[in-house]
């Protein structure tokens, strides 16, 4: 967003100029200094055509609040952390408060207060609170090591939320790791897997988009989608988005365990009889329970742009193009793709 964005009118009396009128809602790209890092973000502000002084723009107290808990979102997804949006995914899922969700691991009772309004997590802090999110035996755990935290009655409705979960997600918590597995040595940032660690989250919710953008999505469209999705946000910001790592095959690059991709849970994939032979066709369908929150700005730009310009080629057609790369031509069969060959990536 390069441009002010007028979001609507509103009437009040203004501060700047003293009479009540309709002021205009904006919004704009700014930056900030977080913990030594530039961020990029969302702000909002009021502008008043009436001021005489220099000064046209004011920014509310409640408007500023939103503003700086852009701004360190901003920041939790540059840096891998959770948003406040996210962590509050979580408890809800739980059916727990705040407090309830603080004394479920053990912190203070206004740890998730903070972390939902103000304070940004320390890494150990935002690990533990992924490991409920991913496994609701851990969150079963938790529960049982800090069940003097509770009522009894309480304890009894949080066991019973929980326990739903399990049963609800146990099917997706092993295919999820099942993936995972399958990339215990692509663990660290590297430059095989974009200085990303798999994100499974982004992986979903990005196949779904593309699902979504491109009703004729098929396995092998998705993958090349995938890979210059990842290889255009390296090239662009230095990291890939999803953590897959993706090795030289004859169709192009295909991610490590891409078999496994379409076995996740939340990836919604339909089998259809090849047009010309008797091969099984997999057909890519959105998942509407899925969105695009997680992804920052920045990649949602990337997406969109690789979108825009591969959502008429066929399967054969991008891996015809795609051959044509660098990152193709300086790899042999089998051999990782390095991000390294992300920055000769032919420009769209």
């Amino acid at each position: 967003m390069s441009k002010d964005i007028l979001i609507k009118k509103v009437k009040m009396t203004c501060p700047l100029c003293d009479k009540e009128h309709e002021v205009e809602e904006r919004k704009r790209e700014a930056t900030i200094t977080i913990k030594g890092k530039k961020i990029s973000y969302e702000e909002i502000y009021y502008f008043c055509e009436n001021s005489e002084e220099e000064e046209n723009e004011f920014v509310p107290g409640k408007i500023n609040d939103k503003n700086l808990l852009n701004a360190r979102n901003a920041y939790r997804k540059d840096m891998g952390l959770l948003t406040s949006d996210e962590i509050a995914e979580i408890r809800k899922n739980y059916g727990l408060s705040q407090s309830d969700f603080s004394n479920l691991l053990g912190w203070g009772e206004v740890t998730v207060t903070r972390y939902e309004s103000k304070s940004i997590q320390d890494e150990a802090y935002d690990n533990m609170m992924r490991i409920v999110r991913d496994n609701p035996m851990e969150a079963f755990h938790f529960l049982q090591k800090n069940k003097d935290r509770f009522t009894e009655e309480k304890y009894s409705v949080i066991k019973k939320r929980i326990v739903e979960n399990i049963n609800s997600y146990g099917k997706e918590y092993l295919k999820r790791q099942s993936l995972e597995s399958t990339y215990i040595m692509y663990q660290e940032p590297c430059e095989e897997n974009g200085f990303q660690q798999l994100d499974i989250d982004k992986i979903e919710s990005m196949i779904s988009y593309f699902a979504k953008q491109i009703p004729g999505l098929y396995k092998v469209l998705l993958m090349k989608l995938l890979w210059y999705a990842d290889a255009q946000s390296y090239k662009q910001y230095g990291r890939a988005i999803t953590g897959l790592v993706y090795r030289h095959q004859g169709m192009g690059a295909l991610p490590i365990g891409h078999y496994k991709l379409l076995d996740l849970e939340n990836v919604i994939v339909v089998e259809e009889e090849g047009h010309e032979t008797n091969s099984v066709m997999y057909h890519i369908m959105p998942n509407k329970k899925l969105d695009m929150k997680r992804f920052s700005q920045q990649e949602m730009d990337v997406i969109n742009g690789v979108v825009k310009k591969f959502k008429n080629y066929t399967g054969t057609k991008i891996a015809e193009y795609m051959h044509q790369e660098k990152a193709y031509l300086n790899t042999e069969d089998k051999e990782i793709i390095s991000f390294k060959w992300a920055k000769e990536l032919r420009e769209f």
